[in-house]
């Protein structure tokens, strides 16, 4: 496609002008933000999931009994994360009150950088080039995405018939996902419950993005009280989802899974119902899809390739633990290790990190438990 030399005059002029919105300016720092939040969030509590996995000596990968979420309660790495990700839920309904959906909601994308990193620093598990090729294209389609929504995004105010769609859009997909779980419980795994979970805090957004322009507008009547209803509903359900997938693979993979998942359904809904991208060229939804089509191979290129999962499944031997053994000459470390060995000089132990190697009881070299 060439273009002439006005449209990209206009394009440039779309540009500048997205980044002259002061709610723009201010939603996207905002974002980036609970991304920071999200990332630490989800290693401590996936931190508190696999310890209660641990002390119970069941597993929770076919999803976390009743028992499972009291002990949760009780673990501090877990209430931790918990309170992170509150405020990454705060950052994020603080940006969706300034910028338009379709802009702040996939930015969480750069919570799968620095999950990434925490993850190889904590776990010892380091990325090998497929698994940095899938996260590449993880947060390179939706920082694209991100680039071209700026230039069109609008905001309308969503009707009452808008809102009832989505209501029951909702009720529908929850019903399909809760069936899905109790006709294959025993054989599903991580990646139906980060897909499950992504799907539902799509809805969620939207949802907290209309009851925000409502409560701005100061139209808060019946419809938007069972927005609200719902909006909570399918946030505990996602939840349950997420912490399931905590015990059913490594942290980023769920970060991966949510931040793609979660901002494609979202952008689905702005584009089709919420009509946020009303009035754009053709090639404006083509390049939405394709680039959508790419952060969603990376994430099942990750679940395929990530290093942990392989390791977990036996299908290559792999170096464990901060401080392991000496690599296997048949299996030479790649040149991806790089990026983990110059995160570990700058960033030696971070916050989420055990002080002390622990054995399998929990203590530490000095015979302490350790509660978190």
């Amino acid at each position: 496609m060439v273009w002439t030399a006005d449209e990209l005059g206009d394009v440039g002029d779309q540009l500048v002008g997205a980044f002259q919105n002061p709610g723009i300016l201010i939603g996207i720092p905002l974002a980036l933000l609970g991304a920071v939040f999200m990332s630490f969030g989800a290693q401590y509590q996936h931190r508190g999931v696999t310890k209660v996995e641990r002390l119970t000596g069941s597993s929770g990968s076919n999803g976390l009994e009743f028992s499972h979420l009291l002990k949760l309660l009780a673990r501090p790495s877990w209430v931790i994360g918990t309170i992170m990700l509150g405020l990454a839920i705060v950052c994020q309904l603080s940006a969706l009150a300034f910028a338009p959906l379709i802009v702040v909601q996939p930015l969480g994308a750069i919570a799968l950088v620095i999950t990434t990193l925490l993850n190889a620093q904590i776990s010892g598990h380091k990325p090998t080039k497929r698994s940095l090729i899938a996260i590449g294209a993880c947060v390179g389609g939706i920082f694209v995405f991100v680039a071209i929504a700026a230039l069109f995004a609008t905001e309308k105010p969503v009707s009452d018939a808008e809102l009832i769609t989505i209501l029951v859009l909702l009720a529908v997909v929850a019903i399909v996902f809760t069936g899905l779980w109790i006709w294959l419980r025993s054989r599903i795994g991580a990646l139906f419950y980060i897909i499950a979970a992504g799907v539902l805090y799509g809805f969620v957004a939207t949802l907290a993005k209309v009851v925000i322009e409502r409560i701005k507008a100061e139209e808060f009547d019946w419809l938007t009280l069972v927005c609200v209803i719902a909006l909570i509903i399918a946030a505990i359900v996602g939840a349950y989802f997420v912490q399931s997938a905590y015990a059913s693979g490594p942290p980023d993979l769920v970060v991966a899974g949510l931040t793609v998942v979660d901002p494609i359904v979202a952008i689905i809904i702005g584009l089709t119902i919420l009509q946020e991208a009303a009035g754009a060229p053709l090639w404006v939804f083509i390049s939405f899809g394709v680039v959508g089509a790419i952060a969603v191979w990376g994430v099942f290129q990750l679940a395929r390739h990530h290093p942990q999962v392989v390791s977990d499944s036996q299908e290559i031997p792999i170096e464990r633990g901060s401080h392991g053994g000496p690599v296997d000459a048949a299996h030479p470390r790649t040149g991806s290790i790089k990026v983990t060995e110059a995160v570990s000089k700058v960033w030696p132990e971070p916050p989420v990190k055990d002080r002390a190697d622990k054995d399998s009881a929990g203590r530490d070299a000095t015979g302490k438990s350790d509660d978190r």
